[in-house]
C-alpha cells in the first residue's frame, strides 16, 4: 500500500506538457514526471533525434508521450501547443517552460552581446510569458485548474555574479521571476505558478568547462558539487503534485546553497 509521501508525489493520472524537452534539464523533468506517472507532451526546436530519444524513454516508462516541434519565441508556435496537447492526450494539468536559449555553448556563445540578449529575451522571457499565458488560457477552459513552472535562475535574487553573461541571464531570467509572481497573484486560486532557480547544474557548459575551474566553482558551493539535472527535475515532480497545493508565486532554488 502506498505511503501517503509517495500518493502525494504522485503524477498519476495527470498530463504534463514541457518544453524545451529533448536535453539537459527539460529531457530530464519530461522523464522524471513519466515515473511519478505522468503523461508527457514534450516539445523541442531543432534536434529531432534526441526528442524522438526523450519521447521513446517515456514511452519505455509505460507512458504516453506526444512530440511537438516548436519555436518557443514564436506566438505562433506557442499557440498551437495547448490544443495539440490536448488533442493528443486528453489535457493538460501540468505546464513546464525549460525551454531557452543557449548562448553559451555552440556558434551563439560567439555572438555579440546584443544579439546573445535579444536570443534570451526571445525565448526565455518573451517565450515563457506568452507559453504561460496560452497555459492560462487551456487550463481555464479544460476546468480543473492547474500548475505551471517556469524556469529562472538562482543568481537573479541576490546579483552574486559579475560580468557579460550574468547581467544578460538577470536581465531575462529576473524577468521570468518577476512576471511569474504577478501571474500567479493573477490566476490564483484556481491555477499554482512556481519558479525553479536552478544554479550550477552539469548541463552542456558545464561539460565544456575546464576541469580545474569547474572544481573551483564545486568547491564554492556548501554542498560541494555541481547539481544534476535530474536534482531539478525532482523539485520540478515536487511542485507539479499535490504536495506542494499551498505553495505558490514562489521560487525554489536548486543550487546547494550557492546562493541562499
Amino acid at each position: 500500500m502506498p505511503t501517503a509521501r509517495a500518493t502525494l508525489l504522485s503524477l498519476e493520472g495527470k498530463t504534463v506538457l514541457v518544453t524545451g524537452a529533448s536535453r539537459g534539464i527539460g529531457r530530464a523533468i519530461a522523464l522524471a514526471c513519466a515515473e511519478a506517472g505522468a503523461n508527457v507532451a514534450l516539445t523541442y526546436r531543432s534536434n529531432a533525434r534526441q526528442a524522438e530519444d526523450a519521447v521513446a524513454a517515456v514511452r519505455a516508462l509505460g507512458r504516453r508521450a506526444h512530440l511537438m516541434r516548436a519555436d518557443i519565441s514564436r506566438s505562433e508556435d506557442v499557440a498551437t501547443l495547448g490544443p495539440d496537447a490536448r488533442d493528443a492526450l486528453g489535457r493538460v494539468d501540468v505546464w513546464v517552460n525549460s525551454a531557452g536559449a543557449d548562448i553559451l555553448t555552440g556558434e551563439a556563445r560567439n555572438l555579440s552581446p546584443i544579439r546573445k540578449l535579444d536570443l534570451l529575451l526571445s525565448a526565455d522571457l518573451r517565450g515563457t510569458v506568452l507559453a504561460s499565458w496560452a497555459a492560462v488560457e487551456l487550463m481555464r477552459a479544460q476546468g480543473g485548474g492547474g500548475v505551471i513552472i517556469n524556469m529562472s535562475w538562482d543568481h537573479v535574487v541576490a546579483g552574486a555574479m559579475a560580468g557579460e553573461y550574468a547581467q544578460l541571464f538577470c536581465a531575462a531570467k529576473g524577468g521570468v521571476y518577476s512576471f511569474s509572481r504577478a501571474l500567479a497573484r493573477t490566476v490564483a486560486p484556481e491555477i499554482r505558478v512556481n519558479v525553479l532557480g536552478p544554479g550550477w547544474i552539469e548541463t552542456a557548459y558545464g561539460a565544456s568547462l575546464d576541469p580545474d575551474h569547474k572544481a573551483r566553482i564545486a568547491a564554492s558551493v556548501p554542498l560541494q558539487r555541481w547539481g544534476t539535472p535530474q536534482d531539478v527535475a525532482h523539485a520540478a515532480v515536487y511542485l507539479a503534485s499535490d504536495a506542494a497545493a499551498y505553495i505558490t508565486g514562489q521560487m525554489l532554488m536548486i543550487n546547494g546553497g550557492g546562493v541562499m
